[in-house]
């Protein structure tokens, strides 16, 4: 929450211009006030060990330790004759073994004696299945214990203290970071407090120039507690006035009322369906009928797992729009999933779907499709209709949102599967109403609470959280194939069982395999793996031709991916779904709204290059009919690995939001206002999203309350300079096209 004045002040100022490059450039790190917010990852304690046992594989880590060995072994290499240093520390609890080199033996050697305790900080890696760190720097911690004397390093200022171990590169090692902090620190003083004085003194939190004071140089664990509390205030508050912000600006936005007309479309389609709403549909619909008949924009995140109904809902609320005479819009990720979608409303809507063409019913509508592949006849066919208001719902991918395309009163817009669009996309199409249109954003990615209140905190939350009757469980199981190749082999056979069963499978990959791709991955320099093998990723292309040669030979198998032409993406899914092929192999197009009933099986190659959430919406394209389902996780990463560790949770729940929770937990947040893949630091530092519910939950309700009593802040100098500071220009476009 950067203030003015001495906050603002660039770091090469205070620390030369080789530090502060080292900082821009490895941290992100430019002001007085961005070093100030870079705040300890944890703290080692005088007397008290680090754990040894639980280093983290692949990652930089600072430890604790004492010197316990340390030897020099000569060896004959391809050079001659080298040395090579093996020193082993501990905590008491675990050892780790350090590695140095040639030329870089010498002075470890001297300095690491046994008895010594000091930082170290490295990669840690696995050689002869032991973790290592190959040449670690490291600061020796001198005058620890009294008889040692006063020790001469800036380590030993905090002699008797806590040692604050910072988020690291290999780059800038933590005693680096804390020396800088050190020089700057003095600055805390010039914090501006974006908290209101009667908050902060209602709720017992510190000031904010002694909480970094605490934060950075704590004399207790009370200081960090105190200071942490403090700091998760202000990332907690101003973040939920920037929301809160958000819905009172849209709170005094107009919009048309839309009612269904009693007897008409909505009703029709009710009395014509097969089967029982669930309860949580009914629940859910009312919700949204009830937006919808306000006078200010609905804005609704519509969550439930793969198959709980979503679309269901949406079809509904789509109906009451058009009954009460506007029109509907669904703006889709893939043309795949566009397709899909026509498909199956045009199915479920029958003769109700059929507007204006003979057999249709009197109340029935058209439902267009509208892509960038289809043909220019067909094109102004869906245009006229649009524009007409001939068709009451149109479903369509990005190319929705052209000039071209006029509406003759869009009254609602659905986004399905919300993060793959981006703002400026759903803003464009919003901007097609001669109001605001009403919004109804729908993902299948369970959300914690939490997440929905800070990322979607400008949206109300509906939740389905019921399956329809039917659904069959899915089995899933890591298959090691590195370790275990006999278990891939019978991973295959699996499959091949499943379809002699009458079944069908998906076979999916992170990556095409086509000329493109290969130019891709050449210009990346190849992708490493978590392993550190550099093959690329499995690709479709080659997978596809092994399979149909090797384990799947006399199996029908087809190929799906983004790049291939629309009208053949369409025809492999309908044969897919009409039961013409065995086994599709694909990358992730499939992830969401694909539905075959009869598809069984899955194998999901490679794996551990898919995020948690990702492989559970994979997961749910099977087990969709009465037969069990069955997921087959392979991957290469070795055993102890935080691939594996991944892979292990997913096969182990088919809990959605669970899966959710270990996700954020394992990778943190990003950025709550969707900055994340842009490069732009989080924002968040201290607050955990999942862990610091409590807190959300009042910083919203402090939030509401202060923008209600005064929306443009104006008596809040404080809080409006570190709204400034959290919502810089890509954030503020962010949160303002919603």
């Amino acid at each position: 929450m950067d203030g003015v004045s001495g906050l603002d002040e660039p770091l090469k100022k205070s620390l030369g211009p080789a530090t502060a490059k080292v900082m821009a450039e490895a941290l992100d790190l430019h002001t007085v006030g961005d070093l100030l917010h870079h705040y300890p990852r944890r703290y080692a304690e005088r007397g008290e060990l680090t754990t040894l046992a639980d280093l983290p594989l692949d990652e930089h880590v600072t430890v604790v330790a004492r010197v316990a060995d340390a030897r020099v072994h000569t060896f004959n290499g391809p050079r001659g004759r080298g040395q090579r240093l093996e020193v082993t520390i501990t905590d008491g609890s675990g050892r780790l073994q350090l590695v140095f080199f040639g030329k870089g033996v010498h002075k470890p050697h001297k300095d690491l004696l046994p008895g010594t305790r000091a930082m170290f900080a490295g990669k840690v890696s696995l050689f002869n299945r032991r973790t290592q760190l190959a040449h670690p720097a490291y600061e020796l911690l001198r005058g620890t214990d009294e008889e040692d004397g006063p020790g001469g390093t800036a380590v030993d200022a905090w002699a008797g203290a806590l040692i604050p171990i910072y988020p690291a590169t290999t780059k800038l090692e933590s005693w680096k970071i804390a020396r800088a902090v050190d020089a700057v620190l003095p600055h805390a003083v010039d914090a501006v407090d974006p908290l209101p004085p009667a908050l902060r003194e209602g709720r017992g939190l510190a000031e904010l120039p002694d909480a970094l004071r605490m934060i950075h140089r704590p004399r207790t664990k009370a200081d960090v507690l105190d200071a942490r509390e403090r700091l998760k205030w202000d990332e907690a508050f101003v973040l939920q006035v920037a929301l809160a912000r958000r819905r009172h600006a849209d709170s005094q936005l107009a919009a048309a009322p839309r009612v269904p007309a009693p007897d008409g479309l909505l009703d029709a389609f009710d009395a014509k369906l097969p089967f029982t709403l669930t309860e949580g549909q009914l629940k859910v619909s009312a919700e949204i009928f009830g937006d919808l008949a306000r006078e200010h924009p609905m804005h609704r995140l519509l969550q439930g797992e793969v198959g709980s109904g979503k679309t269901m809902v949406a079809l509904r609320a789509m109906l009451a729009v058009v009954d009460a005479g506007g029109q509907a819009a669904m703006l889709a990720p893939t043309e795949v999933l566009a397709q899909q979608h026509h498909r199956s409303i045009v199915e479920m809507m029958g003769e109700l779907a059929e507007g204006g063409m003979l057999g249709g019913s009197e109340r029935a509508t058209k439902v267009v499709l509208l892509t960038g592949s289809m043909g220019a006849a067909a094109r102004r066919h869906a245009l006229l209709d649009l524009v007409t208001g001939e068709a009451g719902i149109v479903i369509g991918t990005h190319a929705l949102i052209e000039d071209k395309v006029k509406f003759h009163d869009l009254g609602l817009v659905v986004v399905d599967e919300q993060h793959r669009f981006g703002v400026e996309q759903r803003d464009a199409l919003r901007g097609k109403g001669k109001q605001p249109p009403h919004l109804l954003v729908m993902t299948a990615t369970p959300i914690p609470r939490t997440v929905a209140m800070t990322v979607f905190g400008d949206l109300e939350t509906s939740v389905l959280d019921q399956l329809p009757a039917g659904r069959s469980p899915i089995a899933s199981h890591v298959v090691p194939s590195a370790d275990k190749p006999h278990f891939l082999a019978r991973a295959w056979e699996r499959v091949r069982e499943e379809v002699e069963n009458g079944h069908q499978a998906y076979v999916v990959c992170p990556r095409i395999g086509d000329d493109e791709d290969d130019k891709k991955n050449a210009r990346k320099g190849g992708a490493a793996g978590e392993d550190g093998d550099k093959r690329p990723p499995l690709a479709v292309l080659e997978v596809a031709e092994q399979l149909a040669k090797g384990p799947l030979a006399g199996v029908r198998v087809e190929i799906l991916h983004g790049r291939m032409a629309p009208d053949d993406k369409d025809a492999v899914m309908r044969r897919f779904a009409a039961g013409e092929a065995d086994v599709l192999v694909a990358t992730t197009v499939i992830e969401v709204g694909v539905n075959v009933p009869n598809a069984t099986a899955m194998v999901i190659m490679d794996a551990d290059r898919f995020g948690v959430s990702q492989l559970h919406q994979l997961r749910g394209r099977v087990g969709r009919g009465s037969a069990p389902g069955l997921c087959l996780l392979v991957t290469d990463a070795p055993e102890a690995s935080p691939a594996r560790g991944r892979l292990s949770a997913v096969a182990a729940t088919l809990d959605g939001f669970e899966l959710s929770r270990i996700d954020l937990e394992q990778r943190r947040e990003g950025d709550v206002l969707g900055q994340a893949q842009s490069g732009v630091r989080s924002s968040l530092r201290v607050l955990a999203v999942i862990e610091d519910e409590e807190v959300i939950a009042a910083a919203r309700e402090e939030a509401a309350a202060v923008v209600a009593a005064d929306p443009e802040l104006a008596h809040l100098p404080g809080l409006r300079t570190a709204l400034a500071a959290l919502l810089d220009k890509e954030r503020a476009e962010y949160l303002d096209k919603g």
